[in-house]
């Protein structure tokens, strides 16, 4: 696989997380935009794409949230940690997120629910740390030196996770596939059940 298929592989995936998490969980409507078109995909073209994204990664699919009827984080969450009591889970958050994070649904409650770990973004680092939610949070921020003992944090807990940034181009990236979609809205593979 060449570089550039890789960048758009880890793009798409990363896309789908958060068109999955950002807009279906937090705002109930699984819309994707694309050049200011905004295309509604069904939860079996999310999933397939998902599922195509993870192939190579130790990411299990699974469709939760749709068999629980759940539309806001904090609904999965609780749903999640009552059908796992022995796991433990860390939400992970895009920079560019933290500015709505507290538009959320109960985003208090979910941030004592499980550790969130942000991950950098370029171009989000001064509107994240300036986020309203960052009023609150700031003093649950946890050095990045601790990032790696996040089960033995007690919530909430915030870590800012400074990662490699990918710098490739989202606009190019659409360019070049403009219907990637589509091609996941007439097959699945089934769903996988935690």
């Amino acid at each position: 696989m060449t570089r550039d298929a890789q960048r758009a592989r880890v793009y798409a995936a990363e896309q789908f997380v958060r068109t999955l998490f950002d807009r279906t969980a937090e705002h109930g409507d699984p819309v994707v935009e694309f050049f200011g078109t905004q295309l509604t995909l069904p939860p079996e073209a999310r999933f397939a794409s998902a599922e195509a994204m993870a192939v190579d990664a130790p990411i299990r699919v699974s469709d939760f949230e749709v068999r629980n009827g759940t539309r806001y984080t904090v609904d999965t969450l609780e749903k999640l940690m009552r059908r796992f009591p022995k796991h433990r889970f860390i939400w992970l958050m895009g920079e560019d997120t933290v500015a709505q994070f507290h538009q959320w649904k109960r985003w208090r409650v979910l941030a004592r629910m499980v550790p969130i770990a942000v991950l950098s973004r370029p171009g989000y680092d001064d509107d994240a740390r300036a986020a309203r939610a960052m009023g609150w949070l700031r003093r649950f921020v946890r050095p990045a030196c601790q990032a790696r003992n996040w089960t033995e944090w007690s919530v909430p807990a915030i870590n800012f996770l400074r990662l490699p940034p990918d710098r490739t181009s989202a606009t190019r990236l659409r360019a070049l596939n403009p219907d990637w979609h589509r091609r996941f809205s007439s097959h699945r593979r089934g769903p996988v059940h935690p």
